[in-house]
């Protein structure tokens, strides 16, 4: 992160798991890591494999609810969109991109709208740029990885400002 070079960052995202997934794997991987931030996006694989909504919905909320006990602060980020969703893939993306904005706000976590860095501002079932449709370009990661920056040097600013 060339803008913040005193942040060390660990990504253990790995490509194409649903929230089951990330979640059996949480505990070693986050929690016991003992980050300051845990940025969590999950759900549009599970979406493309067909899983019910109320499943994804609350796999996310166990990991959020894990790090509030764990004293760590989520940054709830949006699910992102691919250009070969049905219509009902799409509508269930808006859908629990409603909830994740909604249950950030309720548990207190921040929130990241993933979502608008990468999608098409014409088309927000989209991505702006994408080499195969599933996947933003180098442009899209980094437009989210500049939004989700923006969201904890914020949250890092207001702590600051708290502690003074």
């Amino acid at each position: 992160m060339r803008a913040h070079p005193d942040w060390t960052v660990l990504n253990r995202g790995i490509d194409g798991q649903r929230t089951d997934e990330i979640l059996a794997r949480f505990h070693r991987d986050v929690t016991q890591a003992k980050p300051d931030f845990v940025i969590i996006l999950g759900g549009v694989n599970d979406i493309y494999q067909g899983v019910r909504l109320g499943t994804i919905k609350d796999n996310l909320r166990t990991m959020y609810e894990q790090e509030i006990s764990n004293r760590i602060k989520a940054v709830a980020a949006s699910v992102l969109p691919y250009n070969t969703a049905t219509t009902r893939e799409s509508e269930t993306i808006t859908e629990l991109n409603g909830w994740i904005e909604s249950i950030s706000r309720i548990l207190n976590l921040l929130f990241c709208d993933t979502n608008r860095a990468v999608a098409d501002p014409m088309d927000r079932n989209r991505l702006a740029e994408s080499p195969d449709g599933y996947h933003p370009d180098a442009v899209g990661y980094r437009r989210m990885g500049e939004a989700l920056a923006e969201v904890i040097a914020t949250a890092l600013d207001t702590q600051r400002i708290h502690m003074e």
